[in-house]
């Protein structure tokens, strides 16, 4: 799948910034990066609107249409870029993510192999790292795991490692449904149901002990409700894709639906927080 990429103008106050990128996710943008005084928006090629942009423009005044520009990224330009650069990562001195071009580690509990096709599910990026943490401190022996927004299967594929059993992995980009069923070949882990889609891809029958969902805000406080329908009396969900400012309204959400908010880590203003049903 080929990829737009839009460069514009951060604004300087961080409220501004951050309403910004709610607004472009509204409209199909589906990842982020931050640079320097830019902020950098992906959209799949066929889902982007220029008139939809400008309109953000017009209205916002949180940038202006003269300052962005607007670049085509290639399927192919991801695997060559992330083959170049792609390095192995170490979390928390136990779970090793590495290509396949990276020599294994034996002193790993848990050797993860993720094909570079995309950035996100790596375990570069904070969020990831966080889950993955997160994840490896958690008993998930025989349970059953729903892994939404699944990215490369990385959450899913750890799961699968430390004995979780019924793992349900979602994601709704062509792209990375392909790399994750890859993913969960090259680790062992094709037993685990991968399935594209969004929160209209779970099934009434879904039961999980536990729920990894590093999305993103505005997509979090959307299906939140869906996600829980599946979660069993005692059951925990891990929630990442937000910055430690948005807490407070993630966790207004999780307690309307009668969460509990069980602790939470922050790593460069990225936030990961974990809450149980009652």
């Amino acid at each position: 799948m080929d990829y737009i990429e839009v460069a514009l103008p951060r604004p300087t106050d961080e409220q501004k910034a951050e309403i910004l990128i709610a607004l472009l996710a509204d409209i199909g943008f589906e990842s982020f990066a931050e640079e320097e005084n830019i902020i950098l928006a992906y959209i799949p090629e066929k889902e982007f609107d220029q008139g939809k942009l400008d309109t953000l423009s017009d209205e916002f005044s949180l940038f202006s249409k003269s300052g962005i520009s607007v670049k085509h990224i290639a399927d192919r330009n991801w695997n060559e870029e992330w083959e170049s650069n792609y390095p192995s990562v170490w979390i928390s001195g136990r779970c090793y993510v590495r290509a396949p071009f990276h020599d294994p580690a034996p002193d790993a509990e848990y050797d993860i192999l993720i094909k570079p096709k995309m950035a996100f599910g790596t375990a570069h990026h904070e969020t990831t790292s966080l889950m993955l943490e997160k994840l490896l401190d958690m008993d998930v022996k025989d349970k059953s795991i729903l892994d939404m927004g699944c990215g490369t299967g990385v959450l899913a594929i750890l799961a699968f490692k430390k004995g979780a059993r019924n793992i349900v992995a979602i994601d709704n980009d062509e792209w990375a449904y392909r790399n994750v069923i890859e993913n969960a070949r090259l680790n062992g882990a094709s037993s685990m149901d991968i399935r594209p889609g969004d929160a209209a891809a779970l099934k009434p029958g879904d039961r999980f002990d536990v729920i990894l969902a590093n999305i993103n805000k505005n997509i979090l406080l959307r299906d939140m409700g869906k996600y829980l329908e599946t979660l069993v009396p005692g059951g925990r969900i891990l929630l990442s894709g937000f910055y430690k400012e948005d807490l407070e309204d993630i966790r207004e959400m999780a307690e309307k639906h009668g969460l509990v908010f069980a602790g939470s880590e922050v790593k460069n203003r990225w936030m990961a927080a974990e809450f149980i049903r009652q």
